[in-house]
């Protein structure tokens, strides 16, 4: 039962085996976006007249009711049967008889898994926005609920100046921003239309492209059928470095609460059943969650390489290489959404340690607060500098912390710019739509 199989044809049963590898198992998250390019497409053949109405209307209505089986778990592919494409024509065919045998006229399988791909990927790069989007949120409410609370700021992971929660929190709300910069370019790609490119060489049907890219949703279509089909494998992979640079962003703020956890820093706590325990130490309190968040959006950060290993040195025209595009990207989206989800339940259940920079350890915070001081008074900055790293080295530096710090309250540490970082949030998600 395969799409291309002629009459007294069989294929050895360990080639099949072979070249179908795991591909059932992600052709089944095509099969929604199987129906609706079939159903677009059976309507945009109506129009040129290669189908009746009444033959349209059976097979819109088949196809329905096969999508709405999809949704509700009722479909499957049957052992045999090649790909998702070819159960949807099956069932199709099976339920209405010969109209269903019409439904592939002026497309190739190429066109057919590009346009599913295409669908897939533009609704999961939704998903992604809206799962950052969430986050993104908690971080920037975050960052203002702890604006005033003091936390060392680490150059070289030296004790080097004052920082706060709020400014902490607030780098990672503004790094997502930047994030979706970089997925909204590949969602711009991913809104392309290739349906109608046929296997790569276009059809000698008049179809309507433009009807179809219409009736899709995309925004616009790939114009030349070559690089309709060119366009699989580039647009995986331009989503997997928007994803990439979500991931990278969770990793570092992962391992930052690993550290943080870490008794030696004792910057934030979670509660118990947010942490794990060790089976011989009975006071361990694990960051798992966050251990694993490190390593699953490390290993996101790999997959435009792999992409780019499978498709290097390929010439134009489809090739069977394509297929295992699917086998590495489809489970990385699962995963970093999950590493979303699992991200902003920590950071909703975190609990920060006040009067943390009291400790007389982070006393040489304020050295550069110390200087500036001197140079409000009129002394030359160098000569500041001198001065309080002499103080330093004689082992006798002290600075007043009753009082306001400049640095803190009317400086950088003050001024968060969250209404801003919100407002550029805002116009990423613009292009989304």
């Amino acid at each position: 039962m395969k799409l291309w199989q002629k009459d007294g044809s069989k294929v050895n049963e360990i080639i099949e085996k072979f070249t179908v590898g795991r591909d059932k198992e992600f052709d089944i998250l095509l099969a929604a976006y199987d129906v609706e390019g079939s159903m677009a497409h059976a309507a945009m053949l109506e129009s040129i007249g290669m189908i009746s109405t009444a033959e349209s209307a059976s097979i819109q209505k088949a196809l329905g009711n096969m999508l709405d089986d999809i949704r509700k778990g009722r479909f499957q592919i049957e052992a045999g049967v090649e790909d998702v494409h070819s159960q949807v024509e099956f069932n199709l065919t099976k339920t209405i008889g010969e109209a269903g045998k019409k439904i592939h006229s002026g497309r190739s399988r190429n066109d057919q898994v590009a346009v599913d791909i295409k669908l897939f990927l533009r609704a999961e790069i939704q998903n992604i926005k809206n799962e950052t989007k969430g986050l993104f949120d908690l971080l920037i409410s975050l960052s203002n609920q702890y604006q005033q609370d003091l936390l060392p700021g680490y150059t070289h992971l030296q004790i080097a100046m004052p920082s706060s929660f709020g400014l902490w929190f607030g780098a990672y709300g503004e790094s997502l921003t930047d994030d979706l910069e970089m997925l909204a370019a590949a969602y711009q790609v991913a809104n392309k239309n290739p349906l109608g490119s046929g296997a790569g060489y276009g059809s000698s049907f008049p179809l309507n492209r433009k009807m179809t890219t219409e009736l899709l949703g995309f925004s616009s279509l790939h114009y030349n059928s070559v690089y309709a089909q060119m366009s699989r494998g580039k647009t995986e992979k331009l989503v997997a470095f928007g994803m990439a640079s979500i991931a990278a962003t969770l990793s570092r703020l992962a391992m930052d609460c690993c550290l943080y956890m870490n008794q030696n820093f004792g910057f934030i706590s979670f509660p118990d059943e947010l942490t794990t325990g060790s089976s011989i130490m009975p006071h361990k309190k694990n960051p798992d969650v966050f251990e694993l968040i490190r390593a699953k959006c490390n290993r996101i950060q790999s997959i435009p390489n792999e992409l780019n290993l499978l498709m290097a040195n390929l010439p134009s025209g489809y090739h069977r290489d394509m297929q295992l595009s699917k086998e590495i990207l489809f489970p990385a989206i699962e995963e970093l959404k999950a590493c979303l989800q699992m991200t902003e339940l920590m950071l909703s259940n975190i609990r920060i340690t006040k009067n943390i920079l009291k400790d007389d350890k982070y006393k040489h915070l304020f050295s550069v607060e110390a200087v500036n001081e001197l140079v409000n008074q009129g002394i030359p900055f160098r000569e500041a500098y001198k001065t309080v790293g002499n103080q330093i080295a004689a082992g006798n530096f002290s600075f007043d912390l009753t009082r306001p710090l400049q640095h803190t309250h009317e400086g950088s540490l003050g001024n968060l710019c969250n209404p801003e970082i919100t407002a550029e949030m805002d116009q990423v998600l613009s292009k989304f739509k």
